[in-house]
């Protein structure tokens, strides 16, 4: 079986289920409507990255049977994806309380992490170091932030969907030029390409202006999934875990600065916020496009080629992370990412 046909019939499903779904959400009401706290301004259908769950999870079990995908990845994927995306289409059609949602996180992120065996050894200065059950307990933590930051980062129009396509590509290019493309580690290359099936779909309707929002289904589905794949990479080519950190570098450095800067001040971390570096930039601009264009040049022209350095090339990862990030700490400071807005 090729999956090449595949590819095609991934991004028609979540095209056309993303259409449903916008016809649903304005049926029920489930409409994000403007407020102090918000970066859009027109009310808007949300719940949209249901299609992205339910196109990208469909071909897995396919994928397993016919020995594209291991099954220990495949369950990790099914049960963590799933889990997350049930409690978010919940917390989208009413709320659940934050703790009840962070328990949900971490079972999920166990499950996951039961499956891929944990944190494999990392690979650091040229040694190879395994953290034992300290990693495994970091590997949790690392799973249930990327879930929360990649929501928290969803926050103006066609944002998480580029930035998921482009780890997606990255991390497929990684492969293909590390020679893994054609090897028993297919498993690797077909992951990352299918997901950016899915989300491709999804963006025809979320690109700005979008016409629906991907809601927290689909945020922390995304943000849980990448961070599987991310792991799993690692237990191929130690390496490639600093290759999987440096493409998502946009995400995790606004977010985590903008976390910490909150943290610092004393606010309720958990509160609707705009104090993202992202949503100081689109309200700069005064519209979401170039910004959420300016995320995809950054992945594709500076965060990419890192990530090959490291993982091709032999540049050590805690070096090339730290090369990566500078310029998008810089970017924070510049876009007031975690301060205070002037009234």
């Amino acid at each position: 079986m090729s999956i090449w046909w595949l590819l095609p019939a991934v991004v028609g499903i979540s095209l056309f289920m993303t259409g449903a779904l916008r016809r649903y959400a304005l049926a029920r009401s489930l409409i994000d409507i403007p407020n102090a706290r918000s970066s859009h301004s027109v009310p808007t259908p949300r719940g949209g990255g249901v299609a992205i769950v339910i196109s990208f999870l469909l071909v897995l079990p396919l994928m397993a049977r016919g020995g594209f995908i291991a099954w220990p990845l495949t369950w990790a994927l099914l049960g963590s994806g799933t889990g997350i995306a049930v409690l978010g289409f919940l917390d989208d059609h009413g709320h659940i309380a934050a703790r009840w949602r962070l328990l949900g996180h971490f079972a999920a992120a166990i499950w996951a992490l039961f499956w891929l065996s944990g944190l494999p050894p990392l690979l650091m200065f040229g040694f190879t170091v395994d953290l034992g059950w300290f990693g495994h307990a970091l590997a949790a933590v690392y799973l249930v932030w990327l879930l929360n930051l990649y929501n928290f980062m969803d926050g103006i129009d066609g944002i998480a969907s580029v930035e998921a396509i482009c780890v997606c590509i990255g991390g497929a290019f990684l492969y293909a030029i590390l020679g893994f493309a054609g090897s028993a580690q297919l498993t690797v290359w077909v992951m990352p390409v299918l997901l950016a099936a899915a989300v491709a779909g999804f963006l025809f309707w979320n690109f700005p202006p979008a016409r629906i929002f991907m809601g927290d289904a689909g945020s922390g589905f995304l943000g849980i999934t990448l961070g599987v794949m991310s792991l799993q990479a690692a237990w191929v080519a130690p390496q490639l875990l600093w290759s999987w950190l440096i493409l998502l570098g946009v995400f995790i450095v606004d977010a985590t600065f903008t976390l910490l800067r909150r943290l610092l001040r004393g606010d309720k971390v958990y509160e609707a916020h705009r104090s993202h570096a992202y949503q100081y930039a689109s309200r700069r601009f005064g519209r979401h496009l170039p910004v959420t264009l300016a995320v995809a040049a950054l992945n594709l022209f500076w965060l990419l080629p890192i990530a090959l350095w490291v993982g091709w090339s032999g540049l050590d990862g805690l070096v090339g992370l730290a090369i990566a990030y500078a310029p998008l700490i810089g970017l924070a400071l510049k876009y007031k990412a975690g301060e205070l807005e002037s009234r």
